[in-house]
């Protein structure tokens, strides 16, 4: 096939496209604004690739919430299992670990990210690096009929016009913009009369009005083994305390719903059970013991195992007569089960871990085509979904790639 596209964007999304074409001979090359490919896939990497999940098909897709249709459709193409397996022909063998996450045998994302890179660089991809898209996308009628699609960049020595008969846009969305996702894109997108919904925060910590003496004193402290609920969540884990706030898995699992409450009604409030491992019932019997002459603090540890940082939740959030007097056990064990949080604010865009909002999928037709500009399609995570971390993120990347790169290659046809 003599045709040739034009990839903007090097993570996983991208390069996955950039696979299924040059699979069907499209001469592909791929831009990126920075200095070396996959940034953001090497950083979500360092402590450990978690590629996808091993969870049965109906619960992973459950995990995508209201984009779960669009999404899932990607994956019964290009399913977790299927990823593994295209994992292991590039030599790169998973396992999976104890929470049911699913991990490259090495941890790393270096690995896999070098021999795809090399195979697809043998394969006949080009790369070209510090190429920001500037924006400028329309369509080019040639000579001899037919059209292209012309792309501007920016490079470190000067500007280029670059032609190729569809573009791929995988740009990322808003966070962690020093790794290349800066969301610049929407402006460009919504000029040109594509529907974008506005990048939110995802998977992102949150700002609390801690007193100076609990900030200080336990800022980066762990808070092991409790439940959050919220609404409809309700989830065992552990996160941390911040100076501003709190961040950590826990608190990423159940970010999207803490996150849109707050924006509907300016705050929400989340409610930690501090001792998951016993009832109320029992968390009464405890505490009605006969304290003598210790501080509630002490009484606390001694008979219910509190201390430390979940103490100081308590003094932080309980009325003062409630906690230090202990003369309601009653309603001390109720806010130990029940404690309320309350949260202000979701954490700004670029500390988070991804983005929702995007290019909605009413703009786009399904193969990610976008409707108003004929041979430019999205994939990866500037459309609009959002999805927990535990491989989910990564998954529906990849297969969105693919769905976009299939797409292009029925488009040139």
């Amino acid at each position: 096939m003599d045709k040739s596209v034009a990839i903007i964007g090097g993570g996983p999304a991208g390069l996955m496209a950039a696979e299924v074409l040059i699979q069907r001979g499209v001469k592909v090359d791929i831009y990126d604004s920075m200095s070396s490919l996959g940034r953001k896939f090497l950083m979500a990497g360092k402590s450990g690739l978690n590629l996808t999940h091993s969870e049965p098909f109906e619960q992973f897709v459950s995990r995508y919430g209201n984009r779960r249709a669009q999404v899932e459709a990607w994956l019964k193409d290009f399913s977790p299992d299927n990823l593994r397996e295209w994992a292991r022909g590039l030599g790169i063998e998973t396992f999976v670990g104890s929470s049911g996450r699913v991990f490259p045998k090495e941890m790393k994302a270096s690995p896999l990210l070098r021999a795809w890179v090399k195979r697809l660089s043998e394969a006949g991809v080009n790369f070209h690096l510090r190429h920001r898209w500037n924006g400028v996308i329309k369509l080019v009628a040639e000579d001899g009929g037919g059209s292209k699609v012309s792309v501007k960049f920016e490079t470190p020595d000067e500007i280029k016009t670059i032609k190729a008969d569809a573009v791929v846009l995988a740009l990322g969305g808003g966070s962690w913009r020093r790794l290349g996702s800066d969301g610049a894109w929407v402006n460009w997108l919504e000029q040109a009369g594509v529907k974008v919904e506005a990048l939110k925060p995802s998977n992102c910590g949150f700002d609390v009005d801690w007193s100076p003496h609990f900030r200080e004193k336990f800022d980066g402290h762990p808070i092991k083994s409790v439940v959050l609920s919220f609404e409809s969540f309700r989830k065992q884990g552990e996160f941390i305390v911040t100076k501003g706030g709190v961040e950590g898995s826990l608190i990423y699992a159940a970010s999207a719903l803490m996150r849109d409450e707050i924006y509907a009604k300016g705050k929400a409030v989340m409610q930690l059970d501090l001792a998951p491992d016993k009832t109320e019932a029992q968390v009464i019997e405890k505490l009605s013991k006969p304290r003598g002459s210790r501080s509630m603090t002490s009484h606390l540890e001694k008979t219910v195992g509190i201390k430390g940082v979940k103490a100081g939740l308590l003094r932080e959030f309980v009325p003062k007569d409630d906690f230090a007097s202990g003369a309601n056990v009653e309603r001390l064990a109720f806010y130990i089960k029940q404690l309320p949080l309350p949260l202000i604010a979701p954490r700004p865009l670029d500390e988070a871990i991804s983005s929702a909002g995007g290019v909605r999928f009413e703009s786009l037709d399904d193969d990610l085509m976008i409707r108003e500009m004929p041979g430019v399609f999205c994939a990866g995570e500037m459309l609009d979904w959002e999805a927990p971390t535990g491989g989910y993120l990564l998954t529906a990347c990849f297969a969105s790639g693919r769905v976009a790169g299939l797409g292009v290659a029925r488009w040139l046809a």
